[in-house]
Protein backbone atom coordinates (compact mmCIF):
# COMPACT_ATOMS: atom_id res chain seq x y z
CA UNK A 1 0.00 0.00 0.00
CA UNK A 2 1.28 3.44 -0.68
CA UNK A 3 0.41 6.13 1.37
CA UNK A 4 1.02 10.03 0.54
CA UNK A 5 1.99 12.48 3.34
CA UNK A 6 3.23 15.93 3.81
CA UNK A 7 5.53 17.10 5.93
CA UNK A 8 3.51 20.55 6.99
CA UNK A 9 -0.17 20.34 7.45
CA UNK A 10 -0.67 24.17 6.06
CA UNK A 11 -2.73 24.85 2.81
CA UNK A 12 -0.06 25.68 -0.23
CA UNK A 13 0.56 29.68 -0.50
CA UNK A 14 0.79 31.33 -2.99
CA UNK A 15 4.05 31.83 -4.38
CA UNK A 16 5.69 28.90 -2.22
CA UNK A 17 7.59 26.34 -4.49
CA UNK A 18 5.54 23.01 -4.29
CA UNK A 19 8.25 20.10 -3.94
CA UNK A 20 7.58 16.41 -4.29
CA UNK A 21 10.13 14.45 -2.50
CA UNK A 22 10.04 10.53 -2.69
CA UNK A 23 11.90 9.94 0.28
CA UNK A 24 11.57 11.02 3.80
CA UNK A 25 15.01 11.80 4.22
CA UNK A 26 14.51 13.85 1.03
CA UNK A 27 11.81 16.08 2.08
CA UNK A 28 13.79 16.76 5.65
CA UNK A 29 16.67 18.32 3.85
CA UNK A 30 14.34 20.18 1.34
CA UNK A 31 12.40 21.48 4.30
CA UNK A 32 15.91 22.56 5.95
CA UNK A 33 16.92 24.86 3.24
CA UNK A 34 13.27 25.80 1.65
CA UNK A 35 11.75 26.32 5.15
CA UNK A 36 8.79 28.56 4.65
CA UNK A 37 9.29 29.52 1.10
CA UNK A 38 8.24 25.57 0.10
CA UNK A 39 5.28 23.34 0.32
CA UNK A 40 6.56 19.45 0.93
CA UNK A 41 5.07 16.08 0.05
CA UNK A 42 6.69 13.08 0.97
CA UNK A 43 5.29 10.20 -1.71
CA UNK A 44 6.78 7.40 0.84
CA UNK A 45 6.23 6.80 4.31
CA UNK A 46 9.27 5.57 6.54
CA UNK A 47 7.63 2.54 7.59
CA UNK A 48 7.52 1.26 3.62
CA UNK A 49 9.96 -0.67 2.31
CA UNK A 50 10.99 1.56 0.13
CA UNK A 51 12.14 -1.10 -2.21
CA UNK A 52 9.02 -1.93 -3.10
CA UNK A 53 6.37 1.17 -4.12
CA UNK A 54 3.94 1.27 -6.80
CA UNK A 55 2.21 4.62 -8.57
CA UNK A 56 -0.61 5.21 -7.24
CA UNK A 57 -3.26 7.87 -8.36
CA UNK A 58 -2.74 10.71 -5.84
CA UNK A 59 1.10 10.01 -6.33
CA UNK A 60 0.21 11.10 -9.53
CA UNK A 61 -1.51 14.43 -9.00
CA UNK A 62 1.06 15.41 -6.45
CA UNK A 63 3.43 14.95 -9.10
CA UNK A 64 1.08 16.74 -11.55
CA UNK A 65 1.21 20.08 -9.11
CA UNK A 66 5.18 20.00 -8.33
CA UNK A 67 7.42 22.41 -9.16
CA UNK A 68 10.28 19.82 -8.61
CA UNK A 69 10.00 16.24 -7.91
CA UNK A 70 13.37 15.32 -5.49
CA UNK A 71 14.26 11.41 -5.59
CA UNK A 72 16.94 9.05 -4.41
CA UNK A 73 17.93 7.77 -7.75
CA UNK A 74 20.23 4.66 -8.61
CA UNK A 75 16.79 2.71 -9.86
CA UNK A 76 15.49 2.67 -6.32
CA UNK A 77 12.56 4.10 -7.59
CA UNK A 78 12.63 2.51 -11.01
CA UNK A 79 9.33 0.86 -10.39
CA UNK A 80 7.20 4.29 -9.95
CA UNK A 81 8.94 7.35 -10.84
CA UNK A 82 9.07 7.00 -14.26
CA UNK A 83 5.79 6.34 -14.66
CA UNK A 84 4.89 9.78 -12.30
CA UNK A 85 7.17 11.58 -14.98
CA UNK A 86 5.38 10.61 -17.44
CA UNK A 87 1.14 10.00 -16.26
CA UNK A 88 1.59 13.62 -14.64
CA UNK A 89 2.22 15.67 -17.82
CA UNK A 90 4.12 18.19 -16.17
CA UNK A 91 6.64 20.03 -18.00
CA UNK A 92 8.51 21.38 -14.67
CA UNK A 93 9.61 17.86 -13.81
CA UNK A 94 10.68 15.85 -17.22
CA UNK A 95 13.96 14.73 -17.51
CA UNK A 96 16.77 16.90 -17.71
CA UNK A 97 14.47 20.58 -16.69
CA UNK A 98 15.34 22.19 -13.53
CA UNK A 99 12.77 20.40 -12.11
CA UNK A 100 13.68 16.94 -12.08
CA UNK A 101 16.47 16.31 -9.62
CA UNK A 102 17.88 12.86 -8.93
CA UNK A 103 19.85 13.49 -5.80
CA UNK A 104 22.00 10.45 -6.47
CA UNK A 105 23.91 12.51 -9.03
CA UNK A 106 25.91 14.48 -6.24
CA UNK A 107 27.56 11.09 -4.63
CA UNK A 108 30.23 8.61 -5.26
CA UNK A 109 27.94 5.11 -5.60
CA UNK A 110 29.34 2.27 -4.19
CA UNK A 111 28.79 -0.79 -5.27
CA UNK A 112 28.73 -0.59 -8.61
CA UNK A 113 28.72 -4.12 -10.43
CA UNK A 114 30.02 -4.55 -13.80
CA UNK A 115 26.77 -6.68 -14.60
CA UNK A 116 24.04 -7.96 -12.96
CA UNK A 117 20.83 -10.65 -13.70
CA UNK A 118 17.86 -12.03 -11.92
CA UNK A 119 20.40 -14.92 -10.05
CA UNK A 120 21.82 -12.50 -8.25
CA UNK A 121 18.83 -11.06 -6.20
CA UNK A 122 17.83 -7.30 -6.52
CA UNK A 123 21.16 -5.67 -7.50
CA UNK A 124 21.66 -2.09 -8.55
CA UNK A 125 23.12 -1.81 -11.09
CA UNK A 126 23.93 1.97 -10.69
CA UNK A 127 25.31 1.29 -6.93
CA UNK A 128 23.87 0.87 -3.66
CA UNK A 129 21.37 3.72 -3.41
CA UNK A 130 21.15 3.88 0.48
CA UNK A 131 23.55 6.59 0.31
CA UNK A 132 21.58 8.68 2.74
CA UNK A 133 23.64 7.07 6.26
CA UNK A 134 26.69 8.88 4.82
CA UNK A 135 27.28 12.28 5.66
CA UNK A 136 29.72 13.02 3.48
CA UNK A 137 26.81 12.46 1.08
CA UNK A 138 24.39 14.42 2.23
CA UNK A 139 26.08 17.08 2.57
CA UNK A 140 26.63 17.31 -1.22
CA UNK A 141 23.17 16.44 -1.90
CA UNK A 142 22.13 19.33 0.69
CA UNK A 143 24.65 21.24 -1.91
CA UNK A 144 22.44 20.28 -4.68
CA UNK A 145 19.41 20.73 -3.22
CA UNK A 146 19.80 24.25 -2.56
CA UNK A 147 21.61 25.16 -5.96
CA UNK A 148 18.03 23.37 -7.35
CA UNK A 149 15.91 25.32 -5.19
CA UNK A 150 17.70 28.76 -6.28
CA UNK A 151 17.10 28.17 -10.05
CA UNK A 152 13.63 27.28 -9.86
CA UNK A 153 13.15 30.16 -7.52
CA UNK A 154 15.63 32.97 -8.26
CA UNK A 155 13.77 35.21 -6.32
CA UNK A 156 14.65 33.50 -2.99
CA UNK A 157 18.23 32.49 -3.84
CA UNK A 158 19.95 34.19 -1.37
CA UNK A 159 17.38 32.73 1.27
CA UNK A 160 18.55 29.02 0.61
CA UNK A 161 22.32 30.21 0.43
CA UNK A 162 21.96 31.35 3.73
CA UNK A 163 19.73 28.46 4.80
CA UNK A 164 22.90 26.14 3.34
CA UNK A 165 25.04 28.18 5.03
CA UNK A 166 23.28 27.59 8.45
CA UNK A 167 22.76 23.93 7.97
CA UNK A 168 26.74 22.97 6.90
CA UNK A 169 27.49 25.15 10.38
CA UNK A 170 25.34 22.41 11.85
CA UNK A 171 26.73 19.61 10.07
CA UNK A 172 30.39 20.73 11.40
CA UNK A 173 29.71 20.72 14.96
CA UNK A 174 27.97 17.30 14.28
CA UNK A 175 30.94 16.00 13.24
CA UNK A 176 33.10 16.57 15.74
CA UNK A 177 30.56 14.50 17.91
CA UNK A 178 30.00 11.93 15.19
CA UNK A 179 33.78 11.64 14.67
CA UNK A 180 34.08 10.41 18.42
CA UNK A 181 31.43 7.64 17.82
CA UNK A 182 33.36 6.74 14.38
CA UNK A 183 36.75 5.90 16.86
CA UNK A 184 34.51 3.49 18.87
CA UNK A 185 32.77 2.08 15.59
CA UNK A 186 36.28 1.42 13.97
CA UNK A 187 36.92 -2.32 13.67
CA UNK A 188 33.85 -3.83 14.76
CA UNK A 189 32.32 -6.12 12.94
CA UNK A 190 28.52 -6.54 12.40
CA UNK A 191 26.21 -9.50 10.37
CA UNK A 192 23.30 -6.96 8.48
CA UNK A 193 19.61 -8.48 7.44
CA UNK A 194 20.23 -6.30 3.75
CA UNK A 195 22.61 -4.08 2.25
CA UNK A 196 21.66 -1.14 4.05
CA UNK A 197 24.54 -0.11 6.20
CA UNK A 198 27.64 -0.11 3.27
CA UNK A 199 27.87 3.57 3.17
CA UNK A 200 27.97 3.94 6.81
CA UNK A 201 30.07 1.21 7.58
CA UNK A 202 32.55 2.79 4.69
CA UNK A 203 32.20 5.84 6.91
CA UNK A 204 32.60 4.99 10.10
CA UNK A 205 35.12 2.59 9.71
CA UNK A 206 33.28 -0.69 10.62
CA UNK A 207 33.00 -4.22 8.89
CA UNK A 208 29.83 -6.04 7.73
CA UNK A 209 31.18 -9.50 7.12
CA UNK A 210 27.83 -10.90 6.29
CA UNK A 211 24.36 -11.05 5.27
CA UNK A 212 21.05 -12.43 6.37
CA UNK A 213 19.67 -12.59 2.64
CA UNK A 214 21.69 -14.54 0.90
CA UNK A 215 21.32 -11.61 -1.93
CA UNK A 216 19.60 -8.64 -1.93
CA UNK A 217 15.58 -9.19 -1.83
CA UNK A 218 15.93 -13.18 -1.58
CA UNK A 219 15.07 -14.87 1.78
CA UNK A 220 17.52 -16.73 3.66
CA UNK A 221 17.10 -20.54 2.82
CA UNK A 222 17.46 -23.27 5.60
CA UNK A 223 21.23 -23.84 4.24
CA UNK A 224 21.87 -20.06 4.78
CA UNK A 225 21.15 -20.43 8.39
CA UNK A 226 23.08 -22.96 9.29
CA UNK A 227 26.30 -21.74 7.30
CA UNK A 228 25.40 -18.08 9.21
CA UNK A 229 25.51 -19.91 12.58
CA UNK A 230 28.94 -21.29 11.55
CA UNK A 231 30.35 -17.81 10.68
CA UNK A 232 29.16 -16.52 13.45
CA UNK A 233 30.91 -18.88 15.73
CA UNK A 234 34.33 -18.04 13.72
CA UNK A 235 34.17 -14.65 13.13
CA UNK A 236 32.49 -13.65 16.41
CA UNK A 237 30.65 -10.51 15.26
CA UNK A 238 29.43 -7.97 17.56
CA UNK A 239 25.62 -7.75 16.44
CA UNK A 240 23.02 -8.15 14.20
CA UNK A 241 22.19 -5.00 12.12
CA UNK A 242 18.69 -4.95 10.80
CA UNK A 243 15.43 -2.16 10.29
CA UNK A 244 12.43 -1.98 11.87
CA UNK A 245 10.13 -2.59 9.01
CA UNK A 246 12.47 -4.60 6.96
CA UNK A 247 14.23 -8.26 8.13
CA UNK A 248 13.62 -7.65 11.88
CA UNK A 249 11.58 -11.19 12.05
CA UNK A 250 14.35 -13.14 10.66
CA UNK A 251 17.07 -10.96 12.21
CA UNK A 252 16.07 -12.01 15.69
CA UNK A 253 15.28 -15.41 14.50
CA UNK A 254 18.92 -15.82 13.99
CA UNK A 255 19.61 -13.93 17.35
CA UNK A 256 18.08 -16.47 19.06
CA UNK A 257 19.85 -19.34 17.83
CA UNK A 258 23.78 -17.52 18.32
CA UNK A 259 23.25 -15.19 21.12
CA UNK A 260 23.76 -11.99 18.60
CA UNK A 261 22.28 -8.92 20.49
CA UNK A 262 19.58 -7.33 17.20
CA UNK A 263 20.14 -3.60 16.35
CA UNK A 264 17.54 -1.74 14.92
CA UNK A 265 18.38 1.13 13.03
CA UNK A 266 16.01 3.69 11.78
CA UNK A 267 15.62 3.44 7.79
CA UNK A 268 14.50 6.73 7.67
CA UNK A 269 13.31 10.05 9.36
CA UNK A 270 9.96 9.95 11.06
CA UNK A 271 10.67 6.02 11.79
CA UNK A 272 10.17 7.10 15.12
CA UNK A 273 9.63 10.42 16.99
CA UNK A 274 13.35 10.58 18.12
CA UNK A 275 13.85 10.91 14.28
CA UNK A 276 12.62 14.51 13.77
CA UNK A 277 15.05 15.13 10.58
CA UNK A 278 18.20 13.72 8.85
CA UNK A 279 20.81 14.92 11.91
CA UNK A 280 18.85 13.19 14.67
CA UNK A 281 18.54 10.07 11.71
CA UNK A 282 22.13 9.95 12.26
CA UNK A 283 22.69 10.63 15.39
CA UNK A 284 19.96 8.16 16.89
CA UNK A 285 21.52 5.25 14.26
CA UNK A 286 25.41 5.98 15.66
CA UNK A 287 24.08 5.90 19.71
CA UNK A 288 22.21 2.58 18.75
CA UNK A 289 25.75 1.40 17.34
CA UNK A 290 27.42 2.45 20.01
Amino acid sequence: MIFLFSLTTAPVAFGKVNVVATLPWIGSIAKAIGKDKIEVTVLVKPTQDPHYVEAKPSMILAARKADILMYDGLDLEIGYVPLLIESSRNPNIQPGKPGNLDCSQYIMPIEKPLSADRSMGDVHLLGNPHYHFSPENILHVTEGIADALSQIDQDNANFYSANLTEFKDRFKEKQKQWSDKALKLKGKRFIAYHKYFEYLAKDFGFEIVEYVEPKPGIPASAAHIVRLIELIKQKKPDAILTTPYYGLQESESLAKKTGLKVIILPQDVGVTDAVKDWFSFMDQTLLLLD
